[in-house]
């Protein structure tokens, strides 16, 4: 049976309609706190209401609103997010993002994220869900000022695996680059076609249906620091799938493939509080949006 959110979406493809969805959200910092000085949007993108969780009330607070439901070929979504000198900012959204099938065109999304001098951003998405058949393209580009942080994630599901669907067609593409002052700090191009020997070879997905990148660019690691982590992720429970940690020059990055966007989202969250108290200096919470 189709949900509403795929009956919308086969009509908007008929009708020929295509959404280009425009953010322009601007963090200022204004009397010792963060505030969004600018919050631009065209539909079907939209931002809540700042919100400054108590357990780290110098911390601002915003949450995407995707109000189409999901994406359809030919719909571009384009955002820019700025952090000047001194800001600390949480960027997530209110749900999944959903790519429905599509026939020929791409369904783009492009962020552009820049952040100032001693800023602290993170861009901490919930995951992208890739339906059977559906083209998705996405590229992500941070500029990084000097003694500036930035911590990021991705999780993206193949195909609604609860429906027993899997990705016999469709096309995903992903680039992440991050730079400081003209010099590649991060670059990250991946790309996976439906149908193909990739999504069951063992140097692929091994047949699994969600993989996850966890990424802070900014900061540096001792060994004792890696160790706490590694022992966060390997000391739990085993669990289907696999997660590894690799130490960056200003950084790390923690790569996941298994079968639950959910576990992804744990591990992620896991390593997430454990920088932000023990190495960062900061409180860690939830964003209420999340419902875990």
């Amino acid at each position: 049976m189709k949900t509403i959110d795929t009956v919308q979406a086969e009509q908007q493809v008929k009708e020929n309609r295509h959404w280009r969805g425009i953010l322009d959200l601007h963090f200022a910092k204004v009397n010792g706190k963060t505030f969004p000085s600018k919050a631009y949007s065209t539909s079907p993108l939209r931002v809540q209401r700042p919100f400054y969780p108590a357990a780290a009330p110098q911390n601002c607070q915003s949450v995407i609103v995707h109000t189409a439901g999901g994406m359809v070929g030919g719909d571009q979504l384009d955002m820019a997010i700025t952090a000047d000198s001194d800001t600390q900012a949480l960027i997530t959204t209110a749900a999944a993002h959903k790519v429905y099938r599509t026939q020929d065109d791409w369904a783009q999304q492009t962020i552009e994220l820049t952040v100032g001098a001693r800023a602290y951003v993170e861009w901490l998405p919930q995951e992208l869900i890739l339906f059977n058949g559906g083209r998705f393209r996405q590229t992500v580009r941070v500029d990084l000022a000097p003694g500036g942080v930035w911590l990021g994630w991705d999780i993206t599901r193949f195909g609604r695996s609860a429906r027993g669907e899997t990705l016999t067609a469709g096309q995903w593409r992903s680039q992440t680059e991050v730079w400081q002052q003209g010099t590649p700090l991060w670059i990250d191009r991946q790309q996976l076609t439906g149908g193909t020997e990739v999504l069951s070879s063992y140097h692929g997905l091994a047949g699994y249906q969600v993989v996850g990148t966890f990424l802070l660019i900014g900061h540096d690691f001792d060994s004792e620091n890696l160790s706490s982590i590694r022992k966060r992720l390997y000391g739990q429970p085993h669990t289907p799938g696999d997660i590894g940690l690799t130490q960056l020059e200003q950084g790390l990055v923690v790569r996941y493939r298994g079968p639950s966007s959910q576990m992804a989202r744990q591990n992620f969250i896991r390593i997430w509080q454990y920088l932000r108290t023990e190495v960062l200096g900061r409180k860690a919470y939830l964003p209420r949006v999340w419902g875990v």
